[in-house]
């Protein structure tokens, strides 16, 4: 045990990939018993965010299981540079004629998702008690994406804690996705990649999408994240600035 450990520590990165790994075949083990295979990919990720919730219990620090020396390298997977790249490399398997499809209906999906979600977030936020426009504005940019409620707290210099309920928020939104998308995608129509970019801007959590597409069909997956990408870089344009001023007027 002492060698393991210590080649985790040397290591960490690897041993990072390889946890992640075990948890993966763990989940494709007890969501194959269910007979819910398709839920594997969410099942994986409920996995992981327990583990990191009992890491950062049990550390008392700040980057949960990282804290811990022979799981430090999860610091490096699970950071904003690989979290960049994943999203990137969703866009990969995309066929032009199949993007242009989409046309002003994707258009109108990214608006119209991003609109209700920000909506929802800042009257869930005020119902909470809120009343600073720019906390607001953060929380209901989380509700967005986990990704545009940071950025927004950041431009808007909200506190910590107001930064970390828009991140929970917008987990909360992804795991949803990855959960409900396959149990709703025969009655939605989401089988080909049209209405996959559609989803993709009406739900707009990159992570969510992928992992909800991945259990649906996994062909679909590079539709909605393309989608969901763009969705993330719009409402980061668009929160901090129309969003504040129009919080900002309202309350």
């Amino acid at each position: 045990m002492e060698i393991l450990i210590n080649l985790f520590k040397q290591y960490n990165l690897v041993a990072a990939f390889m946890i992640t790994a075990f948890l993966i075949l763990i989940s494709n083990f007890i969501t194959g018993k269910l007979g819910q295979k398709r839920m594997a990919s969410a099942f994986a990720i409920v996995l992981g965010l327990a583990l990191a919730y009992y890491a950062g219990s049990i550390t008392g620090g700040k980057k949960g299981i990282a804290d811990i020396a022979a799981f430090s390298g999860f610091g490096l997977l699970g950071g904003g540079m690989l979290r960049d790249y994943t999203i990137i490399s969703t866009a990969y398997g995309v066929k032009i004629e199949d993007l242009k499809k989409s046309g002003l209906a994707g258009v109108i999906s990214l608006l119209l998702g991003l609109l209700i979600s920000f909506v929802v977030g800042v009257a869930l936020a005020y119902a909470f008690g809120f009343r600073d426009a720019a906390e607001l504005t953060t929380i209901g940019g989380g509700t967005a994406t986990f990704i545009v409620g940071p950025v927004t707290g950041t431009a808007l210099n909200v506190g910590s804690d107001i930064v970390a309920i828009s991140v929970a928020a917008g987990v909360i939104k992804s795991i949803l996705a990855m959960i409900l998308t396959p149990l709703v995608a025969k009655k939605i129509g989401l089988d080909n990649p049209t209405s996959a970019m559609i989803f993709g801007g009406l739900i707009g959590s990159t992570s969510g999408v992928a992992g909800g597409l991945a259990a649906t069909d996994a062909k679909l997956v590079p539709y909605g994240a393309m989608v969901a990408t763009f969705y993330t870089g719009l409402g980061s344009l668009l929160v901090p600035t129309l969003g504040y001023i129009a919080v900002k007027a309202i309350f």
